[in-house]
């Protein structure tokens, strides 16, 4: 019973920040791959709109490869940062569960 980790306590943390939550239940390598997914996706996150607001202040000069790569990225990245959150706050809850069993 010493082992038993709080599910609600685990989705929090893995709310509150990426991984935190499987790190709370033990499984510190796992955690620290997806903080690194989450990082990398907010990193390409910026870089897209990075590219979107150059595309701006710069229209027309660079043409619309960098505008499609922008909006790529941008998409790209809410779409991983979107299933990376859902899939961290329900491992963390469903292992930490299963630790209370």
């Amino acid at each position: 019973m010493d082992n038993y980790k709080n599910p609600g306590v685990a989705a929090v943390l893995s709310f509150i920040f990426t991984g935190l939550g499987q790190i709370y239940n033990g499984h510190i390598g796992k955690g620290l791959v997806l903080m690194f997914i989450s990082a990398v996706s907010m990193g390409c996150l910026i870089i897209g709109a990075i590219l979107i607001w150059a595309w701006f202040i710069n229209a027309g000069v660079s043409g619309f490869l960098i505008i499609w790569i922008g909006i790529s990225l941008m998409a790209i990245s809410i779409l991983a940062i979107t299933i990376t959150g859902i899939y961290n706050i329900y491992d963390a809850y469903n292992v930490a569960k299963s630790s209370k069993e």
